[in-house]
């Protein structure tokens, strides 16, 4: 049964219409959801309260850290940067293996503990200097009109936007909620059709016009991540059609992450990817021609290093999250064969680290 909304949840949701019958339809995904008074849709999140649609969790978060940008991850866009991560409860996919599962699946606002408004948010961004915002832990796209109020208090005081999103978004809200964005990591979770109506009760199509939208349509940095699940999505055919798509589709120079599953919410069955499978997919994506391919949930040095794809060489030493050497001009070139190295880069690399540091926002 739904929990009960209450007045006091009652912010404005956009995005929604009404049907011949009487329900109203959330038009931010494609779940379409349509509801009747008192109901919520299929993220927990939106619901129908008075004859509109409204978004309960505007302004509460499941919490802050400040973590470094490659633990999005983001490795192309100001590498060693710190990043205030924050999410809140909810999702509208339903991955049996969710990582964040605590919180995306929460049914339950008790771990919406900390409240912050969206200039709050963006003054304790800039305290702690931190280079940008990120909107995580579960999808942004079900908080949407909080995530866009944030972005603008951000970047009122030149702080960057981060959306970490499985991109499963209509097209309208598409175009709103990404104008405020300045990077996005998506989540290609498979390549199949199967996979995302079984594993994650959502649909393959709306994810890859996302993608399209943001490379050719928008100006925001994109990388990609797959995580790859033993026997369900790691396949050599599957993974050499995700590369050669994301080669043919999204061009060659678009960073993609590789990264471990380990078991987890409703697949503790399976066991933990091993590291050789993602070097295998490494190597795929590299033979499809994809210059910036990473491995992540795993040490392994060679997966965390960008190489010049004209000379090889390392220019970007990580060890986990730490950057252990970075080569690049301030033009963000190969230092020794000057070949443009694709990316958001300031001038030197920051320094934070691995460190992952919890805050408390007020306000």
């Amino acid at each position: 049964m739904d929990e009960p909304i209450s007045s006091a949840e009652r912010y404005p949701a956009k995005y929604w219409h009404w049907l011949n019958d009487g329900r109203i339809q959330c038009g931010l995904c494609p779940r379409d959801c349509k509801l009747h008074e008192g109901q919520r849709g299929a993220c927990f999140v939106r619901g129908r309260l008075d004859d509109e649609m409204v978004l309960t969790t505007y302004g509460r978060s499941s919490g802050f850290c400040v973590d470094p940008i490659e633990k999005k991850p983001l490795n192309h866009f100001y590498p060693g940067s710190s990043v205030l991560s924050f999410g809140t409860a909810g999702c509208n996919l339903a991955c049996k293996f969710c990582q964040n599962w605590d919180i995306s699946k929460s049914r339950s606002f008790d771990k919406l503990a900390d409240q912050a408004s969206p200039e709050a948010i963006a003054q304790t961004a800039e305290r702690l200097g931190c280079k940008s915002v990120a909107f995580t832990y579960n999808d942004p796209v079900i908080f949407a009109e909080y995530a866009m109020d944030v972005a603008d208090a951000c970047h009122e005081r030149s702080i960057k936007t981060v959306a970490v999103t499985a991109g499963y978004i209509h097209a309208e809200p598409r175009r709103d909620f990404f104008a405020k964005m300045d990077a996005a990591n998506v989540d290609l979770k498979a390549f199949t059709e199967e996979f995302y109506v079984k594993q994650t009760g959502s649909r393959l199509q709306p994810v890859l016009q996302t993608l399209k939208y943001l490379k050719h349509e928008t100006q925001v940095w994109l990388e990609l991540t797959t995580l790859l699940i033993p026997g369900l999505n790691d396949s050599t055919e599957e993974l050499q059609a995700l590369c050669e798509w994301v080669a043919r589709e999204l061009g060659v120079e678009v960073p993609i992450h590789f990264t471990a599953f380990h078991p987890d919410y409703k697949m503790t069955e399976i066991s933990s990817t091993p590291v050789r499978t993602l070097i295998r997919a490494r190597n795929i994506a590299h033979m499809a021609g994809l210059k910036y391919v990473y491995t992540g949930n795993v040490h392994n040095e060679e997966g965390d290093i960008t190489f010049c794809p004209s000379c090889s060489v390392p220019l970007i030493e990580r060890d986990w999250y730490e950057i252990a050497q970075y080569r690049l001009t301030s033009h963000g070139h190969c230092p020794d064969c000057d070949t443009a190295i694709v990316g958001r880069f300031g001038e030197y690399a920051e320094t934070f680290g691995r460190r992952r540091i919890p805050v408390t926002i007020g306000g």
